[in-house]
């Protein structure tokens, strides 16, 4: 598993790149066209952030709710009656060994449900956040016609740039790890 996977782990695109949206982001849209991207960046933003709180608490929820399960069917075992003996066909009798210490709820068990559970729910929340916030940005930036013309052909006259310094860097001999910045 690579460090991408995660988001806040990914490395941005490089520091030119950077400078160059700022410079499209600056000269090619409007004050209004600016408000709606950063109110549309931050939609995102708390959406993740709010689905990442929610997927840590049910993901804790669920694991408190296995482990009590546990222990209770462990408790269950326990008390129950269990045969001690197995008696042949031929009479001969065998003693069948105690298994309760070995499937008693241990406390790196628990510790490990915890973790995966509440892992496995901020993952799951922060991706649905992540989901749900695109939408919502998706629909922030639609609303206005005039506004989403203007941004899309600043996207466009950037993506541009970006293949015209790409090419660039090709021909000058940097590589495709160094395009890439690798």
């Amino acid at each position: 598993m690579s460090a991408d996977s995660f988001a806040m782990l990914r490395k941005n695109a490089g520091e030119d790149i950077g400078k160059l949206a700022e410079e499209h982001f600056k000269h090619d849209l409007q004050d209004s066209d600016r408000d709606t991207l950063k109110t549309a960046a931050s939609k995102i933003g708390n959406h993740a952030t709010v689905g990442s709180l929610l997927g840590l608490g049910l993901g804790l929820f669920l694991a408190f709710r296995v482990r009590s399960r546990r222990t209770q069917m462990f408790n269950a075992f326990r008390t129950a009656e269990k045969p001690t003996h197995v008696k042949f066909a031929d009479g001969r009798e065998e003693a069948i060994p105690d298994i309760t210490p070995l499937v008693k709820p241990t406390t790196l068990g628990d510790i490990a449900t915890y973790f995966f559970f509440s892992a496995g729910g901020l993952f799951l929340g922060g991706e649905t956040g992540i989901l749900t916030g695109s939408a919502s940005a998706s629909r922030s930036i639609t609303r206005d016609p005039d506004s989403r013309t203007r941004i899309e052909a600043a996207f466009r006259r950037f993506r541009a740039d970006v293949l015209r310094k790409e090419a660039d860097d090709l021909d000058g001999g940097k590589g495709v790890a160094g395009v890439l910045g690798f």
